[in-house]
């Protein structure tokens, strides 16, 4: 992130009250030389780019018009009826949702108005974090003609395009590193990834006795920023096991104001974030140095490296998937699958070495987007094949992240069929395949499907699974296909769960304006009322927050889909013994510089994330995509 500088970081709470802000007085002196040589340099341009930043009520002013110009705190996204010439919704990209602009009005000098960009927003409830990076200001000027042409829409092929702009600057990434760690550190977020060992016993004795030999936790010689347990410096210079209560309890919760100037001084000195890892910078400030630890003579030790570890060594990946699908069961709406994947690893490892290793086999791994760690170093050698090569921090870290299709097929294909024979009585019906093509040593470890009606109260139900077991709540039906202890490995099975529901009377709802689709979800039935219901939404979060706070069941806003006939069944489940998208490490080909003696152990673990089978018989929300070929033609 060295191209990454930050001027100023504002918190907002949901009153919209400034709770804290930092700036960065080395950046802004860099803002200001640069307002200068730009506007002597305009050549008759009245417009002044302005090299101040706004004080907390004139920030907080310029949000809360923002949100009433724009309909709320992300904004509409795209050019609607209320969109306004100069604002965000005007330059009609999705990405202003997230990168947003403020018109300033100086309160000193009367009249006088600047435009601030780009805010990075974040929000996390219940606090909206926004982070100034140091563009130049001919990115500031280039993004406000944009707020201020005619026509709408952004292509990258355009000579000035939001999306062009952005690639230019990045800063953007770094800045939303930055506000996702904030948010993390203020809501008390701030975990460290999992990292599994293999299950066999690794040292064995009275140390497997008590770990398990699952998890990496426990054993000995732990690194030091590890949030649970914190391991001590011993007098060898060294990181050893041991734990303290206390660097846990602070390292896992922001304790106060104080805390969280002290993550962003250590963090981010002078506005350049160097390490953002809580963990790492909470064991500094718990522990501190011991005089034994001081860096190797003649290496430059890294900022995400501050002790060096000394023990066991070995080196653990662990690839953990997880699997997002909507399947419809339609011939006019194709099932949509998709993977999100991570990469863990942990190298215990003495001093400061380099570890490489190739990457084989993107091509055919159906990745779609590759990021890494800042220790990485990646050299291309063809399309197919990287070779990368890593200085290690201590702990567990995350070294890539990706997302692609699943290669093999879904793991849980079927259909689900809900009829309403009467306003309180169902018929429904699942016909499921589980694992089908997948084989050993692929192991479904468990699966549950759940039936959520949140709206609605069950008061009897008939059906009887063709395999596992059945349990109900007031408002919702679980069937436990797989369970745990008995999963399935190198065969599939066909699972049908016929059935009938009853629910209590419908009483009559106070809001019944919410009982319609979400906004922005148009159906057949509203589309009509689409322009009409766009006029009456001045602020979708305040109206929102309001109805939440007097009599909204807090139900409404956790299942929107669960109004009418938008009825779904989620499917969770966990797999064990490959990845879905194909990413895969040969242990034998990490190498490690200067050579040592260092096993290395590689696991996998896929998880369901949101994985919906909709009602095939009612209504569903997709998303409307345009052909390959009129894409092409588009961008010709």
């Amino acid at each position: 992130m060295a191209n990454c500088s930050i001027r100023a970081i504002w918190i907002l709470n949901n009153q919209d009250t400034v709770v804290f802000n930092r700036r960065f007085s080395v950046v802004e002196r860099r803002w200001r030389l640069a307002c200068k040589r730009e506007n002597e340099n305009s050549n008759g341009d009245n417009k002044q780019i302005s090299p101040s930043l706004p004080d907390d009520s004139e920030f907080t002013t310029a949000f809360i018009e923002r949100k009433k110009r724009e309909g709320s705190s992300r904004g509409f996204g795209f050019r609607v009826v209320q969109s306004s010439e100069g604002s965000d919704s005007w330059v009609d990209d999705p990405i202003t949702h997230h990168i947003i602009s403020l018109h300033i009005n100086k309160e000193e000098e009367e009249g006088e108005k600047y435009f601030l960009w780009p805010l990075v927003l974040h929000i996390r409830n219940p606090y909206c974090i926004l982070i100034l990076p140091l563009v130049e200001p001919r990115h500031l000027k280039s993004y406000e003609r944009m707020c201020n042409r005619s026509d709408c829409g952004s292509c990258i092929r355009e000579e000035e395009s939001l999306p062009s702009l952005l690639l230019d600057l990045p800063c953007i990434t770094g800045s939303f590193m930055v506000a996702h760690t904030i948010g993390d550190v203020i809501t008390g977020d701030s975990v460290e990834p999992e990292v599994l060992a293999s299950v066999a016993p690794s040292v064995g004795g009275l140390l497997d006795s008590l770990t398990g030999s699952i998890g990496i936790p426990s054993m000995t010689a732990r690194a030091k920023p590890v949030a649970a347990p914190v391991a001590v410096p011993n007098s060898s210079g060294g990181i050893s096991g041991g734990a303290t209560s206390d660097a846990s309890k602070i390292s896992s919760r922001l304790a106060d104001r104080d805390a969280l100037c002290t993550f962003i001084s250590s963090a981010m000195p002078f506005g350049t974030p160097l390490d953002l890892n809580y963990s790492n910078i909470s064991a500094v400030k718990v522990n501190g140095f011991s005089s034994t630890d001081t860096p190797l003579v003649d290496m430059k030790q890294p900022a995400w490296k501050p002790y060096l570890y000394r023990g066991k060594q070995r080196i653990l990946f662990t690839i953990h998937e997880t699997v997002y699908a909507s399947m419809y069961d339609r011939d006019d709406i194709p099932d949509s699958i998709s993977v999100s994947g991570q990469v863990n690893c942990r190298a215990e490892l003495e001093g400061l070495p380099d570890v490489s290793l190739p990457l084989n086999g993107l091509s055919t791994s159906h990745l779609e987007v590759l990021s890494f760690h800042p220790c990485a170093q990646i050299s291309e050698h063809g399309v197919d094949k990287q070779a990368m090569m890593f200085s290690p921090p201590v702990g567990n870290f995350i070294l890539i992240r990706y997302q692609g299709f699943c290669g093999l097929g879904p793991p849980v294909k079927g259909f689900y069929q809900l009829s309403m024979v009467s306003e309180d009585e169902g018929a429904f019906l699942f016909k499921l395949r589980l694992m089908e093509g997948y084989k050993s040593p692929i192991t479904m470890e468990y699966c549950t499907l759940t039936m959520p009606f949140p709206r609605r109260k069950i008061i009897s139900f008939d059906g009887n699974p063709s395999i596992g077991t059945i349990s109900t709540t007031e408002n919702s039906v679980e069937w436990k296909i797989v369970t745990i202890g008995r999963g399935i490995s190198g065969k599939s099975i066909e699972a049908t769960f016929p059935g009938t529901i009853k629910f209590a009377p419908k009483t009559i709802q106070k809001l019944s304006a919410l009982s319609r689709p979400a906004h922005g979800l148009i159906t057949e039935d509203d589309s009509d009322e689409e322009s009409e219901n766009i006029n009456n939404i001045a602020n979708i979060e305040d109206f929102l927050l309001e109805k939440m706070n007097k009599d909204l069941p807090p139900v409404d806003l956790e299942e929107p889909f669960c109004w009418q006939s938008y009825n779904y069944a989620r499917v969770s489940f966990k797999i064990s013994g490959a990845t879905m998208s194909g990413m895969s490490i040969d242990p034998k080909s990490v190498t490690v510089y200067p050579t040592v003696k260092a096993p290395v152990e590689f696991t996998t673990q896929v998880s369901s994330g949101d994985y919906i089978l909709w009602n095939t018989l009612g209504k569903c929300p997709f998303v409307a995509t345009a052909p390959r070929e009129q894409l092409q033609q588009q961008q010709k």
